[in-house]
């Protein structure tokens, strides 16, 4: 596993991180033989969130042992420096360190960098105190990371980035890398909308300052990345066009999957219903044809347009008529399948 100089960090970082969002979904057994398996094979870049449910303590069953030889990025989303310190106390029992590597906001919507009770003197106090060894910003927000970027207050950034980034994205990039920020990049596969690992793979290795952390719950996605490590795919002519092909699929306005929208009062499955044309044409459709999913994508018809999906949407969508959108192609979709 190759290593990289993680921006002013001075991190040496394996090239490929592991997500560890996933894992919360599965067992503490199966969980601890991703962890290990992708240990043993060179990963030492572990990224989890206090809200990733029990994520934080099954990173440490697995890995407690050989914690100085990993890093840990974990993540507030506390709104104030009193409840960040009651989550990164939490983060350090549960992880059973006397450090974070990396800590990081967990997407806020504004910063007030003055505020002494606000987080991000927060921040700076558990850095100061050694309970933190840098700090770092997780955003969907172009803007916000822009501003954060551009100020050249934290040690990282972490931003959603695929080879279906725009170009205006790729200008954070090269603003991380001009001033020395590490770039972590999450939804490097955008939500599973992207089918061909490969792909987003060696778009992103173009990039010697950016880390995808490559969200991981089976042992096959495990496998896959470290194959590519050992022979990584190269961003040639053919490459090239299976990127722009799934751009123009693409292209628009579509849901990314960040789950921000969630939790729905009428269960409405979001991160699924508001993609579901795009996973019927670029996925077996076969799953999504059950009576269950098909009773699932009904309760779109019980929205009460409470427009929590939409005021909680980090790229602005209209969430509620995108539902709404996808019901009807899923309605015709479901007919001519019969």
């Amino acid at each position: 596993m190759e290593t990289l100089r993680f921006g002013r960090t001075n991190l040496m970082a394996s090239k490929s991180g592991f997500g560890a969002l996933p894992i919360q979904r599965i067992s503490f057994d199966d969980a601890g033989h991703l962890l290990r398996k992708a240990f043993d094979n060179g990963i030492n870049f572990f990224d989890t969130a206090r809200a990733y449910t029990d994520s934080e303590q099954k990173i440490c069953h697995a890995l407690s042992d050989v914690r100085k030889q990993i890093y840990i990025a974990t993540k507030t989303m506390a709104k104030d420096k009193e409840s960040l310190f009651r989550d990164l106390e939490t983060s350090l029992r549960l992880l059973k360190t006397d450090y974070i590597d990396i800590y990081q906001l967990h997407n806020p919507k504004t910063i007030d960098y003055d505020d002494p009770d606000g987080i991000f003197q927060g921040l700076l106090e558990a850095k100061a105190k050694g309970y933190v060894r840098f700090i770092g910003l997780t955003n969907h927000r172009l803007g916000l990371a822009m501003k954060a970027a551009s100020d050249n207050r934290f040690d990282t950034i972490q931003f959603p980035l695929s080879s279906l980034s725009s170009d205006e994205d790729l200008k954070l990039v090269r603003l991380c890398k001009e001033n020395d920020i590490g770039f972590i990049a999450m939804k490097a596969m955008s939500g599973g909308l992207i089918t061909n690992a490969a792909t987003t793979f060696a778009f992103l290795r173009q990039f010697d300052h950016v880390l995808p952390i490559w969200g991981i719950q089976r042992e096959s996605e495990l496998d896959e990345f470290l194959e590519y490590e050992k022979n990584p795919p190269v961003l040639d002519e053919a490459m090239q066009k299976l990127i722009k092909k799934d751009r123009q699929d693409l292209s628009g306005s579509f849901c990314r999957g960040c789950g921000y929208c969630q939790p729905c009062p009428k269960n409405i499955p979001i991160e699924i219903a508001a993609r579901i044309s795009f996973f019927l044409t670029r996925a077996p459709y076969q799953n999504f044809l059950t009576d269950e999913f098909k009773s699932q994508m009904e309760r779109i018809r019980e929205c009460i347009h409470c427009n929590h999906c939409k005021d909680r949407c980090p790229y602005g969508l209209d969430t509620p008529s995108l539902l709404k959108q996808m019901l009807t192609d899923y309605t015709a979709f479901c007919e001519s399948h019969k």
